[in-house]
C-alpha cells in the first residue's frame, strides 16, 4: 500500500524487452534506499512493481504485458514518481493507494490558475468512461502515482490544484495536453461501485 505522497523524481535508465513484458531500470537520484530490498514493492508512476535488482542507486523492475497494456510512462528516459511501500506506523499523509492502476487518462488543459497568488495550476484529466463513474468532487484520486483531491467534475473529465511543492516535487510540473496519466480511483469508490452494481 501506498499514500499518493511522491518521494523522489526517477528516471527510466533502460528499457530491456523480456518475454511478453519489458525489464526496467530506474535511475532513483535522490531516493534513499537504506531499508530497500529485493521483492520490495515500489509505486513508479502510480503503479506499483516489485524490486528485482538493486544498484546504489538505481532499482530494476520486470513489467509484464499486462501492466503495460494498462499503464503509461515507462518509455526510456522518461521521469517516474517514486514512492516507497508504507510501513506500519507511517503517517498517511495522501490517501490509501493500492499501486493498481485502473486506467489510463489524457490531460485536456495545463494552465495556471488565474489570480493565484502562490502559483498553483489547474489540471483537466478525461478519464475512460469505465472509470469516470468512480470520480467524484471533492474526492481522492491517485495520478500518475500523487493523492490529490478532486475539484470538480463534468462528464468524464476531472480537475484537480496543483500547489507548487507538488509542482517541483513530482513529473506533474512538466505536465502538457496530450499527455497520457496513469489513474487510480479512491479505493472507497471502488467498492461502492462493486456492491452496487451487485444489487442490480
Amino acid at each position: 500500500m501506498f499514500t499518493g505522497i511522491v518521494l523522489a523524481v526517477g528516471t527510466v535508465a533502460a528499457r530491456e524487452l523480456a518475454g511478453d513484458g519489458v525489464r526496467l531500470r530506474v535511475a532513483t537520484h535522490d531516493l534513499d534506499l537504506r531499508d530497500v530490498r529485493i521483492g520490495d514493492s515500489v509505486a513508479v508512476n502510480g503503479c506499483c512493481l516489485t524490486i528485482v535488482e538493486q544498484a546504489s542507486r538505481a532499482l530494476t523492475f520486470d513489467v509484464s504485458a499486462e501492466t503495460l497494456r494498462c499503464t503509461s510512462g515507462f518509455a526510456l528516459d522518461a521521469d517516474v514518481n517514486l514512492e516507497l511501500a508504507l510501513r506500519m506506523g507511517d503517517r498517511l499523509g495522501g490517501h490509501m493507494v493500492s499501486g493498481h492502476v485502473d486506467g489510463v487518462g489524457t490531460v485536456t488543459e495545463f494552465a495556471a490558475v488565474a489570480g493565484d497568488a502562490y502559483g498553483s495550476w489547474r489540471l483537466e484529466v478525461e478519464a475512460p468512461a469505465s472509470l469516470a463513474r468512480l470520480i467524484a468532487e471533492k474526492g481522492s484520486i491517485a495520478v500518475d502515482g500523487v493523492s490529490l483531491t478532486v475539484n470538480g467534475v463534468r462528464g468524464a473529465r476531472f480537475d484537480v490544484n496543483l500547489i507548487p511543492h507538488t509542482l517541483a516535487r513530482t513529473t506533474l510540473g512538466k505536465a502538457a495536453t496530450g499527455a497520457r496519466v496513469n489513474l487510480e480511483a479512491d479505493l472507497v469508490a471502488r467498492y461502492v461501485a462493486r456492491l452496487r452494481d451487485a444489487d442490480r
